[in-house]
């Protein structure tokens, strides 16, 4: 059983009028968040709002970057070249620290959002592209990705440190995470999520669909804002895991030196 373990939220996500995600009830249960830099969610002043909120709360801040896509929330497949990927992610990356300079702190990693996050997991040219340039912004930021995945093996080809990922409010199955199309039946009560995600640090595996046994590799477990009851997800899985000894925490520390 691993000792301790970080805990990440996305964040930051409304934007203009628009209100999207439980942030400020899920803030106090978690250690790091991933904000949203203004492609698939979010706007400046929500991007400088979420920044002094975790930085109340000491959470690790990194950056989020989604495809230019706010109709599909950056979870629609958009064929992208790339050049044009990275681009994207260079700039999302440059937006936030601007404000995290302002706040006199640091990124503590990158994780792709969205239609990102899934695409690059087989595909190596958008790979390269994304960890390409994740480290000509900064070579010392980790990104988080899932265990085994081609981003995982580039990531570290190019340089960058790698944050396994474990996501807590989807469900798994022999090929994975299902992180589009699932039900709130495949995932089930706080308590079962927290069970899961107990079951991770424990065993290093999880049940899925089905009882298939599936292998997890984590360091981070991530629960996104949007999931319906996600205050409550996270409250349970932060008792849970720490009524069992296992400590919450970020894995770096972000104030500026």
């Amino acid at each position: 059983m691993v000792a301790s373990i970080d805990f990440n939220s996305d964040m930051g996500e409304s934007y203009g009028l628009y209100r999207y995600g439980e942030d400020e009830q899920i803030l106090p249960y978690i250690t790091s968040i991933n904000l949203a830099c203004g492609f698939h969610g979010g706007d400046p002043g929500v991007m400088r709002k979420t920044v002094e909120l975790a930085k109340k709360k000491g959470l690790g801040i990194g950056a989020h970057p989604g495809l230019p896509d706010i109709l599909g929330f950056g979870r629609r497949y958009i064929e992208v070249a790339p050049q044009d990927l990275y681009d994207y992610v260079l700039y999302q990356i440059g937006a936030l620290s601007g404000f995290m300079k302002h706040a006199g702190l640091n990124l503590s990693h990158v994780k792709p959002h969205g239609a990102i996050y899934m695409m690059v997991l087989d595909h190596e040219d958008l790979s390269k592209a994304l960890c390409q340039a994740i480290y000509d912004f900064d070579s010392s930021l980790p990104i988080y990705t899932i265990a085994g995945s081609v981003t995982e093996k580039v990531a570290e080809d190019i340089g960058l440190s790698v944050v396994p990922e474990y996501f807590a409010d989807r469900p798994y199955t022999e090929k994975g995470v299902k992180m589009f199309g699932w039900t709130r039946d495949e995932i089930g009560s706080p308590e079962d999520i927290a069970g899961r995600v107990l079951e991770v640090v424990r065993s290093g595996s999880v049940t899925g669909l089905g009882g298939v046994k599936v292998p997890i590799h984590a360091q981070t477990i991530c629960v996104h804002s949007d999931t319906p009851n996600s205050a409550q997800i996270v409250r349970t899985i932060n008792e849970t895991l720490t009524n069992t000894g296992i400590e919450l925490k970020a894995p770096h520390n972000l104030v500026r030196q």
